[in-house]
């Protein structure tokens, strides 16, 4: 997906900038929980992972299925700088997944202990939220 930071029915001209997005990058709290979580919950594989020293962390890079979708986890040590506290929800406001099956998929969610937290619902679409282990919202649609 490229994204054009101008109109897409303009030409791109002289001082413009286009980049490609790559992938998602979250804090987790907890590798293992997130992990099972990501793989077991969602579905999604993972593709890689690795020890960035300077950070004092762990990476883990996961694709959904199809491989539509890049995932970074990553977890720091507790000394490292970058292992500090945030409240859900800043900046980031959720993650999206489709499903075929919205209520079968919810239901083996609940059964797997993460429940709705949230569901809407329009004349023309339905979407619910369960969290992730670290309070993230996960968009189910």
């Amino acid at each position: 997906m490229i994204i054009n930071l101008i109109s897409p029915s303009c030409e791109p001209s002289r001082g413009r900038l286009k980049a490609t997005f790559a992938y998602v990058g979250i804090r987790v709290k907890d590798m293992r929980k997130s992990l099972e979580f990501y793989t077991k919950v969602l579905g999604m594989k993972e593709v890689g992972r690795s020890k960035i020293a300077v950070a004092k962390g762990e990476v883990v890079s996961l694709v959904s299925t199809d491989g539509g979708f890049s995932l970074e986890l990553n977890a720091y040590d507790d000394d490292s700088e970058y292992n500090t506290n945030y409240a859900v929800g800043e900046g980031l406001d959720h993650l999206a997944f489709q499903t075929e099956d919205l209520d079968k998929f919810l239901a083996e969610a609940k059964k797997l202990g993460y429940p709705v937290a949230a569901e809407m619902k329009t004349e023309k679409s339905r979407w619910a939220y369960i969290e992730d282990p670290d309070g993230i919202w996960i968009e189910l649609f």
